[in-house]
Formats: C-alpha cells, structure tokens, sequence
C-alpha cells in the first residue's frame, strides 16, 4: 500500500512539471507575440480614428485575404485573466505584406463554451475604425478594449477576437484570437495556476498524512505483545499422567497409593 501511495506522489510531480513547462513554453511564445506588436507600434501606422457607429460587423463571414497576418497580445496580462464586468485590454499587431493598401474597418469578439463554440455566451462590443490604413509592406497595431457581463459565472471559456477590413472595396477579415481566456469574479483574481498548485500541495500534504500514520500504525502492531495463557496445575497433572501412563514413574505412583489403603 505505501509503494502506491508513493508512486501515485511522483506521478504527481513528474505531471505538476508538465503543467508548468505548459505554462512557460506558453508564456514565453506571449512574449514574442507582444515583442511583435511593440515593434509595431514603434514602426508606426496610422491607428485611426475610433468611432461610435453602431453597424453590425459580426454577421457577416469573410475569408482572410493573403499577404495578411495578424498577432494578438494581452498587455500584463499573460495569464488572459478576465474580470467580470471591467474592461480588458488587447493589442492587434496586423502587418500587410501584399501590393494594395488595407482599410481597417472594425474589430470585434464574441465569448462562447470551450467545448462547444456553437453555444454563444456573449457577443461584445464591436469597435469601429473611421480612418484607419496600413499601406504594402507596413505594419500597425489596434487596440480592443472589451468587457464581458458582470453577471457571467467565474471559469474558463472561448474568445473570437475577428478583425474587419477593406481590400479593393472587397471586405476580408481575420481571426486575430481564438482560444481560452479566464473569468473571474471581481476582487478574486485567482489564475488556473495558482488552482493546480494549491491543489496539488494539499494532495500532497494528504497522502503524506496518510503515509505517516499508516507508518505509525505498523509500528504500534509490532510493539504489542502477545496475551498470556495461564493453565491451572490440574490440568497440566493430568496431561502428564496421561504422557507418562505406563512408565516407571505411574507404576511407582500406584503402588505408593496401595500402601496408604
């Protein structure tokens, strides 16, 4: 029983250190995607003008023309940490590697089910661009700022993030983020991290206690001595009369008896 418990710890960790070389492999690929989005911004590009138009760019479904690529970061924000009901941040680093200039109209999200992207949670806001072009071989950068529902329950689920915009009077769009952000409630910023490792230590620290006291109880069985039998003198006088029936010593021992009568 102790080999399982002590094979079932190491598991652990050998799985504890996959995690967190997930996460670092993770975090370490955010970084060059937010080196990306800084030299962007360095670079220059005409950001636009934000404006308030309320057209809906979320119903239409466009392809991604080429030559155009897109990469999106969370500033400070690694673990993708989404608090309820306040507004987070994205940087858009779009880089236009073709021959015509590109006309930025609009970028938009959605929160869906991380196991069933059919299952709409949320449509955010949508933010418009009235002035914004990236000219052939340019790069520029957009920031998105949303706010998922102060009402949505703490957990784990799916950001679209779609960037809209022109070629040639043609519209194209491309999806700039497509995976799991966190949401948790506001005042309690736990990353999923910090769950595991918590979770993880307390394990531990269980199957030590059960180790331990499984230790102690072995030790205690062992030190217990075995209950004495006490047999009285008539039995044992008859045990022996009946081994040594026959002998010397019954034949002296009856004629000792004859005697006295």
């Amino acid at each position: 029983m102790t080999k399982i418990r002590v094979s079932f710890i190491i598991a652990l960790l050998l799985s504890s250190a996959f995690f967190l070389q997930v996460a670092r492999c993770q975090s370490e690929s955010d970084s060059e995607d937010a080196e990306l989005v800084a030299e962007t911004v360095e670079e220059g590009g005409d950001l636009g003008i934000v404006g308030d138009d309320v057209q809906d760019f979320g119903s239409g479904n466009y392809s991604p023309a080429p030559g155009v690529e897109t990469v999106c970061v969370f500033p400070k924000n690694a673990a993708k940490t989404v608090v309820a009901g306040k507004e987070t941040e994205v940087l858009i680093g779009m880089k236009n590697e073709g021959d015509q200039t590109v006309k930025v109209l609009a970028v938009h999200a959605s929160v869906h089910l991380p196991f069933d992207h059919r299952m709409l949670v949320q449509n955010l806001s949508a933010q418009v661009f009235n002035n914004a072009s990236i000219p052939p071989s340019v790069q520029a950068a957009f920031p998105y700022i949303f706010a998922v529902s102060k009402f949505l329950q703490a957990g784990t689920f799916d950001l679209v993030g779609t960037i809209v915009y022109e070629i040639d009077q043609l519209p194209y769009q491309n999806t700039f983020y497509n995976g799991t952000i966190e949401v948790t409630e506001a005042g309690g910023l736990v990353s999923m991290e910090t769950v595991f490792l918590v979770s993880l230590g307390i394990s531990l620290l269980v199957f030590l206690g059960l180790w331990i006291r499984g230790q102690i109880q072995n030790l205690s069985k062992k030190t217990k001595k075995a209950p004495k039998v006490e047999t009285g003198t008539r039995s044992v006088d008859a045990s022996m009369d009946e081994w040594l029936e026959g002998t010397a010593y019954t034949q002296s021992k009856a004629s000792k008896s004859k005697k006295k009568k």
